[in-house]
């Protein structure tokens, strides 16, 4: 699972974070692996893994390569921001084949985590 992210640090992120780790269990019986992405920098990022007690990685886009291949980049964002990450849920399976996108136009939206946890469940060996 990919979770791209706007910005750590902010009330919808961490909403949406914490909802991941407190979940994880779940995640990992379906087989899944997720990652946060977001453009902060890693030192950014550990200090926020660090205050939420995230369970899983979270991967610095500082460079917004990720965000652009995967077409999630905002072209400005609140307050001017350019190049900011969408939030966006994707599911790869073992091949790498994405079998799940949702990205989202208002970053004040999550993603469906019902309907992710209904493809993981699809797609088990």
């Amino acid at each position: 699972m990919l979770l791209f992210f706007p910005l750590a640090f902010t009330s919808v992120c961490t909403t949406e974070l914490c909802s991941v780790r407190d979940n994880l269990k779940v995640y990992e019986g379906l087989k899944a692996r997720p990652f946060g992405v977001s453009v902060d920098s890693l030192y950014a990022l550990k200090k926020y893994r660090e205050e939420q007690n995230l369970n899983f990685d979270l991967l610095s886009d500082f460079n917004k390569e990720a965000s652009a291949a995967y077409n999630v980049l905002y072209q400005t964002f609140s307050y001017g921001m350019q190049g900011v990450s969408k939030r966006a849920a994707f599911v790869l399976d073992e091949s790498g084949v994405i079998r799940y996108a949702e990205v989202l136009e208002n970053a004040s939206l999550q993603p469906n985590f019902e309907s992710i946890k209904q493809i993981l469940t699809a797609i088990q060996v």
